[in-house]
């Protein structure tokens, strides 16, 4: 793993789509569950694999990470922005209405220890039925997202509900916020001044004073706004000494720095307002699978590209320093000069999924989403691509998200590679722990069908998985493999195995994870010749 900073953060992630009622008698709504409580950690620069059979929910996942669906629950925060820099409205609603969160937290609590009672009551686990175990899971859920949402902002403030402590809380994140709308109006005045300054030196006569005078008012104004900065950044600093000296009164209160500890900077993805999502953009950007239906066919390659450059403010439309950068952005990604006028139809395959990934990697992102960006294209392309993104990745300290069904390809390009079935996450590893000792009786399935020259004959024969994929509207009650898995016991087919670290950052879903590769191999490979004879 490249670095151990966290960019982003996962707890418990549902993803539902509501299915229409087939008949006005139909009591229950029915959802298919495209994501099911994943809990997974993303770390700066390093490239996550996400491979599993079409439908499990894959390329969701990583349309819900970047909010292109908003979730149905659970967390995702994103670290690669601090609060004091975003300064997202739900941080002042929380610490305004703390009491409000209370009581909701309050409820919450209640509910789930109402459900763990019954299910203790039904004797557990073993015991209780799916749908008890089910709804006790969304209500502990519930409530640990409730409570995480108030200890994240208010710390050790909150086991004391220090008023004091929580009222410079709210007066610090004001002034931050007023600054933040200082240096976004400091930028606009300095990307208006670099463009008058591009025009002023190719004009003449009167129409370069009036430009150069228009550079100057716009220069006074980038100085004013310095000024406002500087002066607001003394303001922040006097109020973080008045909150030090009310956490001083804690100093020796255990508890108080147990939830001080708990203080997460982290940006709450799900709770962001559609314009602090907008603005964020920039920095969580996704390469579409279809490289056709995902670009405009009435934008040249260079509107395209520009698109996203002038709306996050980084040139100005029509500059001649914009230009230059998108022809270097172009030039990196393997596409020439001349084809900034050219449309999309105008491109091969390969050339508008290069124009894809100028498009994403223009406004500087720290994590991409590749959404099975190589799988429309014929196998030479699809090496260029690769080779492309591992170079860009390397030179822009990029975090990617590849998600792929060529396990070969996502072997070669991961570091980590995370396995799906039916929307929850089956087995995490390194790539080598994967490739080398998979413990999930799913994962030992898919990699056995990975073509092969060896000349064991034993090694070729692929593992045939018996039955069908089970609905994602109503999946098996327990371990949603036990259909089809040859391990399955009862137990299996009425407790869901959680996601657990059976070796030092590997993590297996499945109640029986102590069998080898080759013990699988050799059981699936017995069960198969008895098929076949029988």
């Amino acid at each position: 793993m490249p670095t151990t900073k966290k960019l982003l953060s996962i707890t418990n992630l549902k993803k539902y789509f509501p299915v229409a009622k087939t008949s006005i008698f139909q009591k229950n709504k029915l959802y298919v569950r495209a994501n099911e409580n994943i809990s997974i950690d993303i770390y700066e620069g390093e490239t996550l694999g996400i491979v599993g059979e079409s439908g499990c929910g894959k390329s969701t996942l990583g349309r819900v990470l970047l909010q292109l669906y908003s979730q149905t629950a659970g967390c995702t925060l994103y670290y690669g922005v601090t609060l004091d820099e975003l300064t997202p409205s739900y941080v002042y609603d929380t610490l305004k209405h703390e009491g409000k969160y209370r009581q909701q937290l309050s409820r919450a609590t209640a509910k789930a220890k109402e459900l763990r009672e019954k299910v203790e009551a039904a004797g557990g686990e073993d015991g209780a039925d799916f749908y008890l175990l089910q709804e006790c899971n969304i209500a502990e859920c519930e409530e640990q997202t409730h409570l995480s949402n108030l200890v994240k902002i208010l710390g050790g403030f909150y086991v004391r509900d220090d008023q004091e402590g929580i009222r410079l809380l709210m007066e610090l994140y004001t002034e931050n916020k007023k600054r933040n709308q200082l240096l976004d109006n400091r930028k606009k005045h300095q990307i208006n001044q670099e463009h008058l300054a591009d025009e002023a030196s190719n004009a003449q006569g009167s129409k370069a004073n009036s430009l150069s005078t228009r550079r100057d008012r716009a220069g006074a104004a980038m100085s004013e706004a310095d000024r406002k900065v500087a002066e607001q950044d003394r303001k922040i600093a006097e109020l973080r000494t008045k909150l030090e000296a009310v956490k001083a009164k804690y100093r020796d209160d255990p508890e108080f720095a147990r939830y001080e500890e708990m203080l997460d900077n982290g940006i709450d993805l799900a709770r962001l307002t559609t314009q602090e999502m907008r603005s964020l953009r920039k920095n969580l950007q996704i390469i579409f699978q279809d490289p056709y239906s995902s670009l405009n066919p009435r934008f040249t390659v260079g509107q395209i590209i520009e698109e996203g450059l002038v709306t996050h403010h980084f040139f100005k439309h029509g500059s001649a320093k914009m230009r230059a950068y998108i022809v270097d952005t172009m030039e990196k990604c393997g596409l020439q000069e001349y084809m900034l006028h050219r449309y999309p139809h105008q491109f091969s395959g390969g050339q508008r999924q290069r124009i894809c990934i100028a498009r994403a990697l223009a406004v500087q992102p720290k994590f991409v989403v590749c959404d099975e960006c190589v799988s429309a294209l014929d196998v030479s392309i699809q090496s260029q691509i690769i080779n492309l993104l591992q170079e860009l990745k390397e030179k822009q300290n990029l975090t990617y998200m590849f998600i792929s069904h060529d396990l070969s390809v996502v072997k070669f390009i991961s570091d980590r590679i995370a396995v799906m079935y039916l929307g929850s996450i089956v087995e995490l590893a390194d790539k080598k722990t994967i490739f080398d000792d998979p413990r999930h009786p799913y994962t030992v399935a898919l990699l056995s069908s990975i073509p092969t020259t060896e000349a064991d004959s034993a090694e070729k024969e692929r593992i045939i998985l018996e039955g069908n994929i089970p609905s994602p509207v109503n999946p098996p009650a327990g371990c949603k493999f036990c259909t089809r898995c040859y391990m399955a016991t009862e137990k299996c087919r009425r407790v869901p195995p959680a996601l657990v670290e059976i070796a030092p950052n590997h993590f297996c879903a499945c109640h029986y994870p102590e069998r080898k590769l080759d013990e699988n191999k050799n059981f699936l490979f017995k069960l198969n010749a008895e098929k076949k004879e029988a």
